[in-house]
């Protein structure tokens, strides 16, 4: 019965969004409220709420100050000699600019950091696309499925929850991904290069797009704003923050907040400037902040009902016992749907274990179950559960509905790409 709740509510939620019947922030409040209520949760669904914010809180925090943080930057000037560097060698080809966004967004996710890849990566490559009349679909696509790719790396998230689970180490999951991961990123690219082909013979028959947001962070630039003397000092600062933030050394929400301060009172001593940088973005912040603790009142109502461990057992019981032998196939085409639909937390920490125990006795390792579940990483940041996605969406101008259907066919293809790659050098 959960399990069937689960999956109604999840087609609810996405013929919802899809058909813009409801905006991602109401649909990920009201739609698992009004199914929980319907499984009779009515009673226990403030704690549950409560929960799925509480556990999402310190991301919402993050991703506000991160916003203002790089939007400041931006307004700056500080970025201005990147774009001028990719302007200077992509000039007026959207080919060369879509190519640009892959390989501006494989170097900057060598972070492993979502958030701050999308935010400069987009306020690169987004006044581009302007100038250029491409459409910023184009650009959320790419730098989507560059940054699924680069989510494998240990430090990115689901390879360190993948080894924690299974009590393995980076040599025995990481390392074999390597050149999965390259083949991967050879499809991103060849990727970029199709769709900068198309908006190149499209502006030529067409014309240039225009239908921009005018809520995106990289918008007119207010000249009183630019802060050319302290490029260095933002530089320093900058790099700090991305050092402490790949160090872990205090959480990054409260990293983004200190530096924030700091920036503002180098940048902008006056009161009113501050004031004016804070309102200025502040539109953007909460847009995106107010969609994160959507999404956790959404995952705490899955986790509080049982409906997301319900919906992973399901998955897993309805897979014949003849085919055991193939579990290893299995784990990697099912990873697609299941890292979609569930978190990587509810994924790695409670289906996973459950497929490997499976595959313990059939003789398959864990080793190769914990690459195989990997493989949904590339379509993994395309789920209406990850936070950054919003992010992305908010900063570049566009609709999620939009985003979601113009990129999920180029993502399911990374992940059969990278399926494929896997099972012919045999790492899975």
């Amino acid at each position: 019965m959960l399990t069937i709740l689960g999956f109604l509510m999840i087609v609810i939620f996405m013929v919802l969004i899809m058909n813009k019947k409801m905006t991602p922030l109401t649909a990920l409040i009201l739609v698992p409220v009004l199914i929980a209520v319907i499984a009779g949760f009515g009673p226990d669904l403030g704690g549950m709420m409560k929960d799925g914010v509480k556990e999402i809180a310190l991301t919402g925090v993050m991703l506000i100050f991160a916003i203002l943080y790089f939007s400041l930057m931006i307004d700056t000037g500080l970025f201005e000699p990147l774009v001028n560097v990719i302007l200077k060698a992509v000039g007026d080809n959207p080919v060369k600019t879509t190519i640009g966004t892959a390989i501006l967004t494989t170097l900057v996710s060598l972070d492993g950091d979502g958030s701050s890849t999308y935010i400069i990566v987009v306020a690169a490559m987004l006044p581009l696309y302007k100038k250029q009349g491409m459409n910023p679909l184009v650009l959320t696509c790419i730098v989507m499925l560059a940054g699924g790719i680069m989510n494998i790396l240990p430090w990115g998230g689901p390879t360190a929850r993948v080894m924690s689970s299974l009590k393995l180490g980076h040599t025995e999951i990481f390392v074999p991904m390597i050149p999965v991961m390259l083949i991967g990123l050879v499809w991103v690219f060849f990727v970029a290069y199709i769709l900068g082909v198309k908006e190149k013979k499209k502006i030529a028959k067409h014309g240039k797009y225009t239908n921009y947001s005018k809520l995106d962070i990289v918008g007119d630039k207010d000249a009183a704003l630019l802060r050319p003397k302290f490029l260095l000092i933002n530089l320093i600062l900058t790099i700090i923050l991305l050092t402490v933030m790949i160090l872990d050394i205090i959480p990054l929400g409260i990293a983004f907040m200190i530096a924030f301060c700091i920036a503002s009172i180098i940048n902008y001593p006056k009161l009113k400037d501050q004031q004016k940088i804070i309102s200025k973005h502040a539109g953007n912040a909460l847009s995106v902040a107010g969609m994160i603790f959507g999404a956790g009142i959404f995952t705490g109502i899955l986790n509080g009902t049982g409906i997301m461990h319900a919906m992973g057992n399901s998955i897993i019981e309805i897979i014949p016992k003849s085919w055991g032998g193939s579990l290893n196939i299995i784990t990697a085409i099912f990873s697609v749907p299941l890292t979609f639909f569930l978190t990587n937390d509810a994924y790695y920490f409670g289906i996973l274990p459950i497929i490997t125990a499976t595959g313990d006795q059939l003789g398959i390792s864990p080793d190769i179950l914990g690459r195989a579940s990997l493989v949904g990483q590339a379509s993994h940041l395309l789920s209406p559960l990850v936070p950054s996605t919003y992010l992305l969406v908010s900063l570049a101008g566009v609709e999620f509905s939009d985003h979601l259907k113009f990129t999920l066919k180029w993502a399911i293809g990374s992940s059969i790409v990278m399926l494929l790659g896997a099972l012919a050098l045999s790492i899975i």
